[in-house]
C-alpha cells in the first residue's frame, strides 16, 4: 500500500512521494506534506517559472529564487509561486 499524506497543494489525502525530492529540511517538509500529484503540479509550474524568468538551476542565485517560488506554490508562504505576471499558456487567449 502506498504512503498517504494530506497534501497542502491538493488540500486532500493523496499518495505520497517515495523519498524527499529536495535536500535538507525543505525536502523533508515536502516529503511529509506534498503528494505525488502536488509535486507533479509544482514541476510543471517550475518549468514555466524558469522559462518565463530565464533562470537556471546551474546558477546558485537562481536556486534561492526557485526555493522561494517552491515555498509559495507548495505551502502558500511568501509572495512567490504564482504564474509570472501576464503569463498566458500557449494556445490560450489573454
Amino acid at each position: 500500500m502506498s504512503r498517504m499524506v494530506y497534501c497542502k497543494v491538493l488540500k486532500q489525502e493523496a499518495e505520497g512521494l517515495d523519498a524527499p525530492p529536495h535536500p535538507g529540511e525543505l525536502g523533508t517538509r515536502i516529503y511529509e506534506n506534498i503528494s505525488r500529484e502536488g509535486w507533479k503540479q509544482w514541476l510543471e509550474r517550475l518549468t514555466t517559472i524558469m522559462n518565463e524568468n530565464r533562470i537556471s538551476t546551474a546558477d546558485p542565485g537562481s536556486i534561492e529564487l526557485i526555493e522561494k517560488h517552491m515555498l509559495g506554490f507548495l505551502f502558500g508562504e511568501g509572495d512567490f509561486g504564482d504564474l509570472p505576471p501576464g503569463f498566458s499558456a500557449p494556445g490560450r487567449k489573454k
